[in-house]
């Protein structure tokens, strides 16, 4: 019975909400919606995703060595993979913000007594393991291009990849594979988690709906994933500090994305 209503949620019938076509101007009312949640408690904000962050230079350091050397920009790409999960507690403040309640930092963690946490953790595991498989397949294809063997230094590294045909052709590949992470991602995550924080209708549902905003949207929908994606990568430089501005800002407004693309 666990099962199924993390699958199926409270309803014996599964929500079929309706899906709203959006354009481009409606991106840009979320991401303005979004840096207003920002900025009305900007303190409690920076410290739910200050782990993100500290995180990211650690798992930097760890990869500093000439063996993992190559693993460095998957592993900032594959910050999009996570994204949707590690934005559940934004969500609840953005929530708690829009029915005008307490937005104490606090309250993020009131996801946890969400009916749905179970079926958003279980989404979870589903994009730690996409995370776990890209990581994977970025080695690989570095392995098929450029050989077994590590790098001598950052300045071999960067000429074998920008000066070699190998090396163009690791470029091509490495980000044709990435962007198909990216869509599975974008599909099944952009609607999915916000909707499990707003609504216990199941990981089904949920994933089915997202799935549904996208088919319904195309264009506009690539151009927020085009969006998160060059945030995300602008926020991780320098050493991943920028996230702390951009993880709070994409949050809040993937929830008002939500909003504006399902029906209440």
């Amino acid at each position: 019975m666990a099962t199924f209503h993390i699958i199926a949620g409270a309803s014996e019938t599964p929500e079929s909400p309706t899906i709203r076509k959006i354009g481009i101007g409606d991106l840009r009312q979320a991401l303005v919606k979004g840096w207003q949640d920002f900025a009305a408690y900007p303190s409690q904000a920076l410290f739910i995703v200050l782990i993100y962050p500290i995180v990211g230079f650690v798992l930097l350091q760890l990869t500093i060595g000439n063996a993992t050397l190559p693993l460095i920009f998957p592993l900032v790409a594959g910050f999009a993979l996570v994204g949707p999960l590690a934005a559940v507690g934004l969500y609840e403040l953005s929530r708690r913000r829009e029915m005008g309640l307490d937005t104490q930092w606090t309250h993020a963690f009131d996801v946890l007594k969400n009916p749905s946490i179970f079926a958003i953790a279980a989404l979870g595991i589903v994009l730690l393991i996409l995370f776990s498989v890209w990581m994977m397949s970025a080695q690989s294809i570095y392995m098929v291009f450029m050989g077994p063997y590590a790098p001598d230094s950052i300045q071999s590294f960067l000429r074998e990849v920008l000066t070699t045909d190998a090396g163009w052709m690791l470029i091509a590949v490495g980000n044709a594979v990435g962007f198909v992470f990216a869509a599975i991602v974008l599909a099944i995550g952009a609607i999915s988690f916000p909707m499990l924080v707003d609504r216990d209708v199941g990981a089904a549902a949920a994933v089915w709906t997202s799935i549904r905003a996208v088919i319904a949207n195309p264009i506009t929908m690539g151009v927020w994933g085009f969006i998160v994606g060059a945030l995300l990568l602008l926020g991780s430089l320098p050493f991943f500090v920028g996230l702390a501005v951009v993880m709070p800002l994409l949050g809040h407004a993937s929830w008002h994305l939500y909003r504006r693309v399902v029906g209440r």
